[in-house]
């Protein structure tokens, strides 16, 4: 390979990594303490929202610090407040509604709204870019820069126009390196730099495994007779059963529009177990399929979603920056939310850096940050569940959901429960090998209500150019075929919500197939895979999917 050219570079008081709600609450945050501050936003995305998507309901406790005055603003995404919170227990045939008064408080979504966070997150940049923040989205940051001393003093945009043989082609041009006095860690879930620094740092010392879901979520626009604006119903049981742990949701949105989306904890045992054909059965179901009779599907898309909790997040600071929103874990699982701690986790390290470069500071360890969560409301928020992810591993959904609703009522009544649960293996390490367990026979797709995966990400118009080094990585390809495809049966042909992976036979031999154009990012088979031989790597800036409205 030819000598690369020098990087260009630009200083920044501050560079964030992620325009999420945590990375942009951040920038905001920081120019409301002191406009003097330079602030800059990278973002992967060919815009602001293009990889953004959640459920999602918000509660909105931080846009409420962040942005007082928001609500008698006319041009706000929050259009739908909750009026009606159901919740289902399904069986194969029927459902069983729990009653309201039995749930604990806090999983009441009075007060809240469903959004598209995506346009949530579009909003945002407006009010940052009105403060002076520089955003560039199609950037995606792929390197941390350290000095000497082996602080972060910034990131590395990846160089574009990189050919699949790694040579540069006619349209190369080179990364820049944007430094900081300190630097944000915001991309999300298993971002490939947080994974990096986490490694570096040892930041997940003696904290518990993070444990993750996958989200499968998609857009559909119903018939006004089936619609009910404001309408939460989730549901856990079947399609999953008892054993493995997940859950829906449907959001009635302005519009006529539907989000319906299903999690399955990534902790499963069985490697046939295929999260995507168990969300379109789950759409087939009685208590379900109703809503969407006579509509059309819009959109899909998938993303990982971290649920470990309190006992999980690793340690936010390292010298030179620190982790926040989803980059550190902040999901309130059984309330399914997090984007209120991304919010909020944002705000707080913006106050800290604030007053570290006030003070003359630049390049340490803002410990201040990692001192003052757990006490935060993001604290008091996640320590009031932690005992819930955990029980429904140990002892399925029926009996968790249970011990988890007694244990937050213990927490809501007395302050807290007096344990904290531990979750033991990672989810790569939950997965058994075929021989213990069946293949699933799952019906096939009728396009009208249950569909393909090809078909699927054609709606997240996702964009990759071919001629370009795969970005997903295969350590050791012969591992792949021994253990991955052999002992465990080829889980990335399933666990994958993209079709992204394929075992094909070739010159009578099994070949393991990396179809890189088709990935949502979601970041699943870098959690998932029983080896962690697969390692997720942003691709050029600008490509994955291009979300809209999600």
């Amino acid at each position: 390979m030819r000598e690369m050219p020098e990087r260009e570079s630009m200083e920044f008081d501050v560079v964030i990594v992620g325009a999420g709600p945590a990375g942009l609450s951040a920038a905001i945050r920081l120019k409301q303490v002191d406009p003097e501050l330079s602030v800059v936003v990278l973002e992967k995305g060919a815009e602001v929202g293009a990889h953004i998507l959640s459920g999602a309901v918000v509660d909105p406790i931080g846009i409420d610090r962040l942005l007082p005055g928001w609500r008698e603003e006319t041009d706000h995404p929050f259009k739908t407040l909750v009026t009606d919170d159901q919740f289902l227990l399904l069986g194969p045939a029927g459902s069983l509604r729990l009653p309201n008064a039995a749930m604990p408080g806090l999983m009441s979504n009075h007060g809240n709204y469903i959004v598209s966070l995506g346009n949530v997150c579009r909003w945002l940049a407006t009010k940052a870019e009105e403060l002076g923040v520089e955003i560039y989205p199609g950037f995606a940051a792929t390197e941390v820069l350290y000095n000497e001393a082996g602080a972060v003093i910034g990131v590395a945009t990846g160089d574009m126009g990189i050919e699949k043989n790694g040579e540069p082609g006619p349209s190369f041009a080179r990364g820049m390196e944007l430094l900081g006095k300190y630097t944000l860690i915001g991309e999300g879930v298993r971002g490939s730099l947080a994974k990096q620094l986490i490694a570096k740092y040892d930041l997940q010392k003696d904290r518990e495994p993070q444990k993750f879901g996958i989200g499968i979520k998609e857009l559909w626009q119903v018939k006004p007779e089936n619609h009910k604006q404001g309408l939460v119903q989730h549901s856990f049981g079947w399609p999953l059963g008892m054993k493995t742990g997940g859950g829906s949701f449907l959001y009635h949105l302005e519009d006529n529009t539907v989000a319906v989306g299903f999690v399955v904890h990534l902790n499963y045992k069985n490697p046939y177990l295929y999260p995507f054909e168990e969300f379109q059965r789950f759409k087939t179901h009685p208590a379900i399929r109703g809503t969407f009779e006579g509509g059309k599907r819009i959109s899909y898309g998938a993303r990982a979603i971290t649920e470990g909790g309190w006992q999980s997040v690793p340690k936010l600071t390292f010298p030179g920056g620190a982790l926040i929103g989803c980059s550190a874990g902040f999901v309130n699982v059984p309330r399914i939310k997090g984007s209120h701690n991304a919010v909020l986790s944002g705000m707080l390290a913006a106050d800290k850096l604030a007053d570290a470069i006030a003070g003359g500071r630049a390049h340490d360890e803002v410990i201040e940050i990692e001192n003052s969560w757990r006490a935060s409301d993001i604290g008091k928020d996640l320590k009031r569940v932690r005992n819930v992810k955990p029980l429904w591993s140990k002892f399925g959904t029926a009996l968790a959901v249970a011990l988890g609703g007694l244990d937050m009522w213990i927490n809501q009544i007395f302050g807290s429960s007096p344990f904290t649960l531990k979750h033991g293996k990672t989810d790569a390490a939950s997965l058994e090998p075929a021989a213990k367990h069946r293949k699933i026979d799952y019906p096939k797709p009728d396009g009208v209500l249950t569909f393909d995966r090809l078909s699927s990400v054609f709606l997240s118009n996702t964009n990759h150019e071919e001629d370009q080094p795969v970005h997903l990585k295969v350590k050791d390809m012969d591992l792949q075929k021994r253990s991955e495809h052999d002992i465990y049966a080829g889980p990335s042909s399933r666990y994958c919500p993209a079709g992204v992976y394929e075992w094909v036979e070739k010159d009578g031999r099994q070949v393991f197939v990396i179809n890189a154009q088709n990935c949502v990012h979601c970041k699943t088979c870098d959690i998932k895979d029983p080896n962690q031989n697969i390692t997720w790597a942003p691709p050029q800036g600008g490509e994955g999917p291009v979300y809209s409205e999600m």
